[in-house]
């Protein structure tokens, strides 16, 4: 009978997988045809952004009832998931905040792409429920794991704004040229908004693995490789909002941090899992 609800839990899972795919890839169709074409009403969009994000959250949902955990306990499945998670509910927040579909044309196709690495090319040891690891048995994990995740999300999308604003910077299509200052305004300004959201879960993130790394391991900080590549994401990050707000940097200077900071992100997310070294090893891919 449990190997039934298992098998059961199992075959639903693909199936929301798959329409996961399809969504997703329905998303990001509208919204590059919308954006080229605009032949596609933004109320279609905007429902396919949202079928996405649902569809994104029943999948975690029905992991979390077949492992009887919250589903971040590795990071080449379960994490990546709630990053697609996360890249689609911030973009109907920033959609809804803004009416504007900037941020859906530049991310949808790296959700798209995430989800795709996803479910095509990570091991199946990792794709399968399991149960928690003893390190990772601790009310700190959703604290910690979830407030980084939302953190990375963030400063994923402002980044990648800020390289938008760089590409359109150098840009010389005659088509831009009469509205390419007001698009570039928007685009700084928005990528800064998104950047000073994700900058203090990032904070939270890091004291709350401090205090979690206390308890595990007896030490507050160990300069292990993924902490010491968290501490240099907050510092180019700091760097970034104190040049803002001090010295008033904007437009290209403040895009130049940013667009770094696009690099590190992903470093201190997948790139030192990559090493299999440290003491947040657990979860790495080879």
């Amino acid at each position: 009978m449990i190997l039934n609800k298992k098998i059961f839990l199992e075959m639903i899972e693909t199936v929301i997988s798959n329409f996961c795919f399809i969504s997703l890839f329905f998303t990001m169709l509208v919204y590059w045809i919308q954006s080229n074409f605009r032949i596609v009403s933004k109320n279609l969009t905007f429902g396919s952004l949202c079928t996405s994000n649902f569809m994104l959250f029943l999948l975690l949902s029905v992991r979390w009832y077949e492992s009887h955990h919250f589903p971040i306990s590795n990071l080449f499945y379960e994490s990546l998931l709630f990053i697609c998670w996360s890249f689609t509910s911030l973009q109907c927040f920033f959609e809804v905040y803004t009416s504007e579909k900037w941020l859906g044309i530049l991310i949808t196709p790296v959700t798209f792409i995430i989800f795709c690495f996803n479910t095509c090319f990570i091991p199946v040891q990792f794709q399968i429920s399991q149960p928690l690891i003893p390190a990772l048995q601790s009310n700190w994990l959703v604290m910690h794991v979830t407030v980084m995740l939302i953190s990375y999300a963030s400063l994923i999308c402002g980044s990648l704004l800020e390289i938008a604003f760089l590409l359109l910077f150098y840009s010389n299509l005659k088509s831009l040229i009469s509205y390419k200052q007001t698009i570039l305004i928007k685009l700084d300004h928005y990528s800064y908004r998104l950047i000073s959201f994700g900058f203090p879960f990032l904070t939270l993130g890091i004291l709350s693995g401090a205090i979690w790394a206390n308890e595990a391991w007896g030490s507050y900080w160990s300069w292990d490789p993924k902490e010491t590549w968290a501490f240099i994401t907050w510092i180019v990050f700091a760097i970034y909002l104190h040049t803002r707000y001090i010295y008033n940097w904007s437009g290209f200077k403040s895009s130049i941090l940013g667009s770094f900071g696009f690099i590190i992100i992903w470093i201190c997310y997948i790139g030192v899992n990559l090493l299999g070294k440290g003491l947040h090893s657990y979860g790495w891919l080879i």
